[in-house]
């Protein structure tokens, strides 16, 4: 589904199902993120949108110190007890536009499926004062793609947000298509426009399976979907189960997820 701006508010209403229910990111990410830059218990990192904390204990095992920032009240208040162990780590609620932070002293800024939500042309320059020269800057993100090897099951969901998604937001239905190599590359250029230098980019897959309750309780953690007002809501996400379970009683979610690194000179 398209992104909405202005729904980042919609994942601290459902914040426990959020992180019961969103992924963390495959263990070959963070083998290239730090091969491509290396942290100990010296280093200082930013996390941009730490949602449920999904990409944190990796970065924070390195022995670095992490400062995240989260929009989401409930969200920092759950990372926060999660990660109380670790002394390096904190919590600044609000919005990465708004939080003041110091310039030139972080050796990593990073964000997994958050970045989307800042404006490209605030956004990146500020990740680029915030960083130390030699600094990294990670973004990534995963890409569901629904039912992707059960056609039956993708033509009826696509008629159930013909029916009830589509409708409620005044658009027409659009086809549904897995994120691709050009869409990574792309994005991974983006940083190039602000001063970052040493681009990179790589996909990762995997592959999810849901029943239809779980399912449900997935696409309950979307932006766009908690949007929905109801009865609207309730009905659509009945006829979704619905569809899952007439359909063989699972869906496979198939996983792109995709990160983009560069580095402040």
């Amino acid at each position: 589904m398209p992104l909405m701006q202005g729904q980042e508010w919609t994942f601290d209403t459902v914040a426990a199902s959020y992180e019961k229910m969103r992924p963390g990111y495959p263990e070959a990410l963070y083998r290239m993120l730090f091969a491509y830059h290396p942290l100990n218990a010296s280093s200082r990192a930013v996390e941009v949108g730490i949602g449920a904390g999904q990409a944190t204990l990796p970065v924070l095992a390195t022995g670095c110190g992490v400062t995240a920032v989260e929009y989401g009240e409930q969200l920092a208040r759950l990372c926060r007890e999660k990660y109380a162990e670790y002394p390096r780590f904190s919590v600044i609620t609000g919005k990465f536009e708004e939080v003041s932070l110091p310039e030139d002293a972080y050796d990593l800024l990073y964000s997994a499926s958050a970045f989307h939500w800042i404006p490209e042309e605030i956004g990146y320059p500020k990740a680029f004062r915030l960083l130390k020269s030699g600094g990294a800057f990670a973004r990534f993100a995963n890409h569901p793609f629904r039912a992707g090897d059960q056609a039956e099951l993708a033509e009826a969901l696509d008629a159930v947000y013909a029916e009830y998604y589509y409708p409620f937001y005044g658009k027409k239905p659009e086809k549904i298509r897995e994120y691709t190599e050009e869409q990574a590359a792309d994005r991974a250029k983006i940083a190039e426009k602000y001063g970052f230098t040493d681009t990179r980019y790589a996909l990762f897959h995997r592959i999810r399976t849901f029943s239809g309750s779980e399912y449900r309780r997935l696409i309950g953690t979307y932006s766009d979907h908690i949007a929905m007002k109801e009865p609207v809501r309730e009905r659509f996400f009945d006829a979704v189960e619905d569809a899952v379970n007439r359909h063989g009683g699972f869906i496979s979610i198939h996983d792109t997820i995709d990160l983009q690194l560069a580095r402040k000179p």
